[in-house]
């Protein structure tokens, strides 16, 4: 496997944590959820539509997030999703997950010298 598809593995890894960190604050339509998630990581994590709406509808299936269309004045009608309390269990459970493993991926690697270092 290529290195890039290997961070592309990792990227995808983590989208339920993504999502339902962006979730955790209010509901958000799929639009929003995928600029949210954007914007946050300074466009490191860009999703797809292919990538955001089956892991939604699966997320909902599995009772850690809700959705609800609504129809504000004015604007088109829209799904929202909401986290919920299993939602809010299982962010919490993932973002243990992931920082051990980043904890641990750091200790065995060590400290790289920065490139200025190398020269």
């Amino acid at each position: 496997m290529s290195d890039s598809r290997q961070f592309q593995q990792f990227r995808k890894g983590s989208t339920v944590l993504l999502i339902l960190s962006v979730l955790r604050d209010e509901p958000k339509y799929g639009y929003q959820i995928m600029r949210e998630i954007e914007q946050r990581s300074d466009g490191y994590f860009s999703m797809t539509a292919a990538l955001l709406y089956p892991t939604l509808h699966r997320l909902d299936k599995d009772g850690l997030i809700r959705s609800q269309w609504r129809q504000e004045e004015g604007k088109h009608r829209r799904k929202y999703y909401t986290i919920t309390q299993d939602g809010r269990e299982a962010l919490l459970e993932h973002t243990r997950e992931w920082r051990t493993f980043l904890d641990k991926l750091l200790v065995t690697i060590k400290p790289l010298p920065s490139l200025a270092e190398e020269k």
